[in-house]
């Protein structure tokens, strides 16, 4: 959100930020991009800095070498070229970046900048009686076939995703509804863009910027768009996609206006994670991000080399012959020369074995000193989510308990600390350290607390021992059981009697015997039964799905089962993180005031205490009990993924598991294949507890409104999500970010958004953890290249650096 001829002395921010686009969770992410909206500040006003700086090797172009191929990673191929398309993914989004025109770009600190290799300007030039943006463009700016770019791609794109022909299979049209027209300017050089309502986020739009033949009809768009682009306008163009060998080839654009590519081609080279280390050994590739056993055999590589050890004195050290001890190595040499011939021969071939990995070891350990470890901190956030759909987390303050029992700083430690990356966990869902948005809402939730844990666990019900008890009105065993056998009894009677009356009763006869088998299984509920008791264990996948959902409506959760109206003390609850938000919404008032009585000093928010008759919290050991409620056993299923990437995941997973254990909350661990983790189960609904992430965004307004969204029922009974996952949203959440939306005040647009997020924070549908760590892998001489943190890649700039003179290494020394 930038503005282009603001004052001298001020820069006002309502341009270039180039938006993170939306992808599909990855494994660990499901990964959106969540911008911020940058407003005016002061030259001499120090903005807050990210939490860790980018890390790219940052090199003058006149020190990057002309020529040269790059060999970078990317998980797959893409499966469309079109970033509006449903199963766009990371990859189609690096393509576009180097391709295609992007109006605004992002800067180290997540803040958009106006692209002036497209944009002479781009301002609001009206707000009355409409809102008119008006763009011009950069009068070099054309298509790889020639023509200019100007205002009849505007038009169609505009077209396409309006969202008015559902001809056009789009995956979001944030914004875009909002055009009322869009005219040519004094040549087709000028656009005018006119907005129906107001929209803050009008920078978001035209990025990436598809020419007409693309957009202009639905066939393009559709099928045209997935395999092939029929023009191109960035400082690469797109050469070929080898589906077999899984290279993407991208060449220098000979058209290109701006500053000339110092690459002359990049490959995008399809490679798994899990073999990203075997490749960098290889020397396959030149960057590729990789994870942290990777990051640590490069930093082995690297120390032994300035040690002076070669990859064999690093294999004995620390790899495959590590473990062969002087006294191991002569017993075995003894019995490969023995005179037991079999033994011989399999001590030989064992032998072998492994000195061909000692040899594969050390060749790898020498290739792998070639490279070294970029490391910053992406622009994504992993986060826990806690599906309030149905089951416990259907109640806030089960939701909220859970989130009072996880300690975030020490999740972020175990995550970042090894890494030398900054642990602090973020404080907002919206937007990340160093955003103009970004500001620490968490206290409207609170932070890691045992007892106020297992206060609102108790207000909620669910209390040591509640699993064996039994749902208040049901009789006890003996005396059900003699009831049922004298209902059985007179039964048995009935049907006697009926019996004896002949061939046209019998009909009936069979009707009264569904009738009273019906009638006893009603009768029989009075008795002494297991058939409500939870056993942890016994549930099996998808039985959840058997429960009737709660459909939220208007007047609150409906389902076939009667839902508890909170207790006195979950009211004061409610009480205090709605005053807590409020005082963060504006920091004064009667808000901020009920938030300063009912909170405790170094608490946080105040928990919620039972009234009066309600068991109080139990300290250890029997705090440390299981949970229950009316014969239920409280246990969450809690999903995670199982493919080789995602070992960090799943000790993040284990901690958690162990933190809630402490305060009774036992939970169904269910590992499933990274393939089905989102699909299957976050996007379907298939589980209760879940960890993924979401991306940073320039545009919160926009881009994460979506995400935390209040569910609506559909028609079918079921609910329409959008990208809520959580299935917890508010009415107050949607309005402020339409309102966020919908002011061309920037303060106040980012003051609704930090609102949003206090409230978002109150209903505890999600619980952010750590901003996840950016491990590159980069041939040493790469420069411009690596971390980039909130930033986005200048494609341009790529390269390798130049070779030192000899003179000028002298003059270095």
């Amino acid at each position: 959100m930038s503005q282009i001829g603001a004052p001298r002395g001020r820069t006002c921010s309502r341009s270039p930020r180039s938006r993170t686009l939306r992808s599909v969770a990855t494994l660990t992410s499901a990964v959106l991009a969540v911008t911020v909206l940058a407003g005016c500040s002061s030259d001499d006003e120090a903005d807050e800095a990210p939490a860790a700086a980018q890390d790219n090797a940052p090199a003058a172009r006149d020190r990057v070498a002309d020529g040269g191929t790059l060999r970078w990673a990317v998980d797959a191929l893409p499966t469309t070229l079109n970033t509006f398309q449903a199963d766009a993914d990371g990859t189609t989004a690096r393509i576009a970046g180097a391709v295609l025109p992007a109006l605004y770009t992002l800067d180290e600190r997540g803040r958009p900048r106006l692209n002036p290799d497209y944009l002479e300007s781009a301002q609001v030039v009206e707000t009355e009686p409409k809102q008119v943006v008006l763009y011009k463009l950069n009068q070099q700016a054309v298509w790889s076939d020639g023509r200019e770019i100007g205002a009849p791609d505007f038009v169609a794109q505009w077209r396409a995703l309006s969202g008015r022909d559902t001809a056009y299979w789009t995956a979001r049209n944030s914004g875009y509804e909002r055009i009322e027209k869009i005219e040519r300017g004094k040549n087709d050089l000028e656009v005018r863009v006119t907005f129906a309502k107001p929209y803050a986020d009008w920078q978001s739009l035209f990025t990436p910027l598809y020419p007409k033949q693309v957009m202009g009809s639905p066939n393009s768009f559709n099928d045209g768009a997935r395999t092939t682009l029929k023009a191109t306008a960035g400082p690469f163009l797109l050469k070929t996609i080898d589906r077999k060998s899984g290279d993407v080839t991208l060449a220098r654009n000979p058209r290109w206006w701006g500053q000339s590519a110092k690459l002359d081609t990049v490959v995008l080279k399809a490679v798994p994670r899990a073999d990203r280390a075997t490749a960098l050994a290889a020397g396959t590739l030149d960057l590729a991000e990789i994870d942290r056993s990777a990051a640590e055999r490069i930093a082995l590589a690297l120390r032994d080399a300035r040690a002076g050890r070669n990859g064999a004195q690093a294999a004995a050290a620390h790899g495959p012959g590590s473990a062969i001890t002087p006294s191991k190595a002569l017993k075995s040499w003894a019995l490969a020369h023995g005179s037991d011939d079999d033994k011989a021969a399999e001590v030989k071939a064992a032998r072998k074995k492994n000195q061909e990995a000692i040899a594969r070891y050390a060749s790898a350990q020498d290739a792998l000193a070639k490279y070294v470890v970029r490391k910053s901190l992406e622009p994504a956030y992993t986060q826990l989510s806690l599906n309030g759909e149905s089951g416990p987390l259907a109640d806030e303050r089960v939701r909220r308990a859970v989130a009072r029992a996880i300690n975030r700083q020490e999740l972020a430690e175990s995550v970042l600390g090894p890494l030398g990356l900054p642990a602090k966990p973020p404080g907002s869902h919206l937007a990340l350290e160093g955003q103009a948005a970004y500001a620490d809402s968490s206290d409207a939730l609170g932070g890691q607390d045992t007892k106020e844990a297992q206060a609102l666990l108790a207000d909620a019900g669910w209390v040591p021992g509640g699993a064996l008890q039994k749902p208040a009105g049901t009789k006890a065993g003996s005396e059900a059981e003699k009831e049922a056998e004298k209902k059985a009894a007179e039964k048995e009677k009935e049907k006697e009697k009926e019996k004896e009356k002949g061939e046209k009763a019998e009909g009936s006869t069979g009707a009264r015997k569904a009738e009273g088998s019906t009638d006893a299984k009603k009768k029989g509920s009075d008795s002494a039964s297991d058939e409500g008791l939870y056993i942890v264990g016994d549930d099996k996948p998808g039985d959840r799905r058997a429960v009737p959902a709660p459909v939220i409506g208007a007047n609150g959760p409906e389902s076939g089962t009667d839902v508890l109206a909170p207790a006195p003390a979950a009211a004061r609850e409610s009480a205090a993180l709605l005053a807590r938000a409020e005082a963060l919404d504006t920091g004064t008032g009667s808000g901020a005031r009920a938030a300063q009585s009912v909170a405790k000093p170094d608490r946080g928010v105040a928990g919620a205490y039972a009234p009066r008759g309600t068991a109080a919290p139990v300290t250890a050991p029997e705090a440390t009990k299981a949970l229950g409620k009316d014969g239920k056993a409280l246990s969450l299923r809690f999903v995670l993924p199982s493919g080789p990437g995602s070992e960090s995941l799943r000790a993040v997973g284990d901690r958690i598991v162990r933190m809630l254990d402490a305060v009774g909350i036992r939970t169904e661990v269910t590992k499933v294949s990274d393939d089905s983790f989102f699909k299957d189960h976050v996007a379907s609904g298939d589980y209760d507890l879940a960890l993924y992430s979401w991306p940073a965004s320039a545009f919160p307004a926009t881009d994460a409104r979506p995400i935390f969204a209040k569910p609506e029922p559909a028609s079918d009974g079921s609910l329409l999500v959008e990208q809520n996952y959580s299935r917890v949203g508010t009415d107050r959440i949607d309005q402020l970010f339409d309102q966020a939306a919908g002011t061309l005040d920037e303060e106040e647009a980012r003051e609704l958004v930090r609102q949003a997020d206090a409230r978002i924070w109150a209903a505890a549908g999600s619980i952010p953890l750590y901003q996840r760590p950016q491990l590159v892998a980069a041939r040493a001489d790469l420069v411009n290249a690596g971390a980039w943190g909130l930033a986005a890649p200048r494609y341009q700039d790529i390269g390798f650096k130049k070779p030192e003179s000899s003179k000028g290494a002298e003059r270095n020394r």
